[in-house]
């Protein structure tokens, strides 16, 4: 018995609409008798009710608090783990990092550089099956979109999502994006954990290469995917479709930093790598991650579960069935 639990607890909080509803019961009946006492004669007031059974009316309105309490029994959803739950699986937990800032929207790779990180990101997923991933967008501030998951479905549609009108502050703060990644880690383990981090590593902040010790320390492999080209490209303003510019009005070409996501990733004993070609790409970053120590995983995803709400479904139908059928008369006696 210790196996079964319910899926949902708090639904069976409801339950406590039975003895409210007991009590709301309780003075109608109360209510009604001192009505009877008001209309007159007692005698002729039994005539008139003579054909009426307060017992089958109470034995009804049990019934109905019963099917009541076995329906919010089974919204809640009694489950068993199955046959596979003792499955084992290994992975590794992994935080993907994009940037959104304006300047993943220049062509230099086509069709644009967001484009190209989303293809990238998609193959990644499938290549981690067995990993929990999370996922951080980040430009001038940095923003958990879905904490560390084995529910690869919903990344990916967290990942076709991801824009930069999502953040309303824009640059490119990179350490701040590790921050948020490092935080989403068990800080418990030394092991089994890396930031794939995806950016043209156009950084307005110098913070992010003093996080390296602290991200080493801490057991953490930073892998960095740069997008881009050396000589850059301008950026088109999507909302006036003309390529920026500063303050001077000269346009503002955006160029891939490579030297600071090498400095990065060699840091951590990642590997940095140029997202040209989208599986080439994912083969060497996923040949890099396959170094890493891997653990068993514990997740719910992974465990098949025998439900048992149906049993309460058609006790409560049966129950209902018997109180409809119950007459509130007294029985007919030959």
């Amino acid at each position: 018995m210790s196996d079964f639990k319910f899926q949902y607890n708090w639904i069976l909080f409801l339950l406590g609409i039975v003895p409210f509803l007991i009590l709301v019961w309780l003075s109608f009946v109360y209510w009604r008798k001192k009505q009877i006492k008001k209309i007159g004669d007692p005698t002729l007031v039994s005539q008139q009710l003579r054909s009426y059974s307060n017992g089958n009316a109470r034995f009804k309105g049990i019934l109905a608090l019963i099917a009541l309490a076995l329906i919010i029994t089974a919204a809640a959803n009694l489950q068993k783990p199955g046959k596979n739950a003792d499955l084992k699986r290994k992975g590794i937990d992994v935080m993907i990092a994009l940037d959104l800032s304006k300047s993943m929207l220049a062509a230099d790779i086509k069709p644009n550089r967001l484009e190209k990180a989303r293809q990238f990101i998609y193959k990644m997923i499938d290549a981690m099956p067995n990993d929990r991933i999370g996922f951080v967008v980040f430009a001038g501030h940095s923003y958990l979109q879905m904490p560390l998951t084995t529910d690869h479905a919903a990344a990916r549609l967290y990942v076709q999502n991801a824009d930069p009108d999502l953040i309303p502050t824009q640059g490119t703060v990179i350490s701040e994006a590790l921050k948020m990644c490092y935080n989403g880690f068990n800080s418990k383990e030394r092991r089994y954990k890396s930031i794939i981090l995806i950016t043209d590593g156009e950084d307005h902040d110098a913070e992010a290469v003093s996080l390296i010790p602290s991200l080493n320390d801490a057991g953490i492999m930073v892998n960095t995917v740069g997008i881009g080209s050396p000589d850059g490209a301008p950026i088109v303003d999507p909302l006036t479709n003309t390529y920026k510019t500063d303050l001077a009005g000269n346009q503002v070409i955006s160029k891939l930093n490579t030297a600071l996501l090498e400095q990065i990733s060699k840091g951590t004993k990642g590997k940095f790598t140029l997202l040209n070609n989208v599986p080439e790409a994912v083969s060497e970053v996923d040949a890099q991650l396959n170094t890493i120590e891997k653990a068993p995983l514990e997740d719910n995803s992974f465990r098949e579960y025998n439900h048992y709400f149906f049993y309460f479904v058609a006790a409560a139908i049966f129950v209902l069935l018997l109180e409809f059928f119950w007459p509130a008369r007294k029985w007919k006696t030959a």
